[in-house]
């Protein structure tokens, strides 16, 4: 067998037994990517959405709730609506250490967000420190960091502080959920503050965290507010 057959042979072996597998079915992954195609069609992208705060709708633009009440927010890119596979996806990540569903959710946003208008800067919604030692992670800054560089943009995790301890926002209701989060944000003290920037976090369902957060930028000397998320619970 000369050079060249074995080179070939060595080749098709490592991509049998190096191919990507799909996180939530464990077929072979599609295109290089750790989802098979059929999870991959099922994906559920929010292509019609408020511009502001990323609620599904069937035609893009603003919808009435903003429109009458215009949030913290200038712009909201919920890239998904949750649901399968993110509804697998994200609780395994979050909760359950699974980095690497972390790392293909971050793939998986990229590529909306480099259509998105442009921050200067990206900022994780950070967790209160008693939480990140529970948790051992900060899951919106692993997301964040992957999509940083990914779009070349400035990771500022070093902006924003959870100073308040809070209890989980999906077992509260709207109004529970503003009360909560209320004074649970500080910035760094003498930060500089960028004009733009795009606060980064899995899933938003009414958007108390991410406006609390904005607010809070806003009154620190930033200019504009936008939240970059991976899903948006309808």
């Amino acid at each position: 067998m000369d050079a060249l057959k074995v080179d070939g042979w060595w080749r098709h072996a490592t991509r049998l037994l190096f191919a990507p597998r799909c996180t939530i079915c464990r077929e072979r992954g599609y295109m290089d990517v750790d989802l098979c195609s059929t999870c991959m069609e099922q994906l559920p992208w929010n292509s019609a959405c408020c511009s502001r705060c990323g609620l599904p709708m069937a035609v893009a633009g603003e919808c009435g709730d903003c429109l009458l009440h215009p949030t913290a927010l200038t712009h909201t890119r919920a890239v998904f609506v949750y649901g399968f596979p993110l509804d697998r996806l994200v609780p395994r990540f979050k909760f359950h250490r699974d980095l690497a569903a972390g790392q293909l959710i971050a793939e998986l946003m990229a590529g909306p967000l480099a259509l998105a208008p442009r921050p200067d800067a990206l900022v994780p919604v950070p967790l209160h420190p008693h939480r990140m030692r529970q948790r051992g992670y900060d899951q919106a800054l692993e997301l964040a960091r992957p999509l940083a560089a990914a779009l070349a943009l400035p990771l500022r995790s070093d902006l924003l502080r959870r100073v308040r301890a809070t209890a989980p926002q999906s077992e509260l209701d709207a109004g529970q959920r503003q009360r909560n989060v209320a004074r649970a944000f500080r910035v760094a003290p003498h930060a500089a503050m960028p004009d733009h920037v795009a606060l980064v976090d899995d899933v938003m369902t009414t958007g108390a965290t991410l406006q609390a957060a904005a607010r809070v930028l806003l009154g620190a000397g930033v200019r504009r507010v936008d939240a970059w998320v991976c899903a948006r619970v309808p």
